[in-house]
């Protein structure tokens, strides 16, 4: 299976590089870049996070994400500093974001919590004007983190893109990654298809393979693994041809040393042998999406051929 070849290879590439996920010294300064610091290592701890809750603990991968989950937490100082985080930046939602992903593992600090109960209680922290999506996010990102929820899924799913079931013309880039990550919101990350309403469902199943394809011909393989993401989160995925074509594709893309390009082919930017042919900020969230994305493909698989044997629940 292709899909089952691209997470292997993007995933030796991860830890090849895990050092490159490390919090650095400017991870609590003040003008520090968040999406250079903690961006990167939030989205390491929620990719390992749902890989391992979807990989059986007999496959080797299951181990090689829970070390780097691991490695994740200490470079948090097993949640130390997101007290620190939370009082330099008291309103600020991607402290709790990320240490949500850690949570939903089972890593948890009640310090932290505490005091993020404290702040989630204060009308400046329920009305910090975000966008509709983001604040789905954060709802969840609440909820997985032990704190009561400051509004409702249905409520926040109806002010985005798609849950006003749009024109389907007016995909685009950026509403591509909105409905991506509105999918993971309501899916636990893959780990929940059934919380995709159903009307919700048919729309994607309607329109995902055309969008995916759109995406595809234009190279742009970070959004391709989130739509595969996405169609591996369904209720009822989409017909396997267009999803195995889809990996096919992925997998062309992909380069020997297991990076997937965001946009693009590696061939543009530098020469096919380069074992690092692209900057590390260029490519290590396409290539922790197609991990992310391999991973439930392959689980939905298994569940599949597991329904399909009959055997008792």
């Amino acid at each position: 299976m292709s899909a089952r070849r691209v997470q292997e290879a993007a995933l030796d590439w991860v830890s090849a590089h895990r050092d490159r996920f490390a919090l650095g010294e400017d991870a609590l300064a003040a003008d520090g870049q968040v999406n250079r610091t903690w961006k990167p290592l939030g989205e390491l701890a929620q990719v390992c996070a749902s890989v391992s809750a979807r990989t059986p603990r007999s496959d080797p991968l299951h181990a090689r994400v829970a070390e780097l989950l691991d490695f994740a937490w200490q470079q948090t100082r097993e949640g130390e500093m997101f007290p620190l985080m939370q009082s330099l930046e008291p309103f600020a939602t991607y402290p709790l974001e990320v240490y949500a992903a850690f949570a939903s593992a089972g890593y948890r600090h009640p310090g932290y919590e505490a005091s993020a109960a404290v702040v989630a209680r204060t009308r400046g922290w329920r009305l910090t004007e975000q966008y509709p999506t983001r604040r789905l996010g954060v709802i969840e990102a609440e909820r997985r983190s032990g704190l009561p929820p400051h509004g409702t899924v249905p409520g926040a799913l109806d002010r985005t893109w798609l849950g006003g079931l749009p024109e389907p013309w007016t995909f685009e880039r950026a509403a591509g990654y909105a409905l991506t990550h509105v999918v993971f919101h309501l899916t636990e990350w893959g780990r929940a298809p059934q919380g995709v309403p159903p009307e919700l469902a048919d729309y994607l199943r309607h329109w995902l393979a055309p969008w995916l394809d759109t995406c595809l011909e234009a190279r742009m393989w970070d959004l391709s693994c989130e739509l595969l993401a996405v169609a591996a989160s369904l209720p009822e995925p989409p017909e396997p041809a267009v999803t195995e074509d889809a990996w096919r594709r992925v997998a062309a893309a992909q380069h020997t040393c297991g990076a997937v390009p965001e946009e693009g082919a590696f061939q543009d930017a530098a020469p096919p042998a380069r074992d690092d042919p692209y900057d590390f900020t260029d490519c290590y969230h396409s290539t922790l999406m197609a991990v992310f994305a391999a991973a439930l493909a392959t689980a939905r698989r298994e569940d599949a051929e597991h329904a399909g044997q009959g055997v008792p629940g």
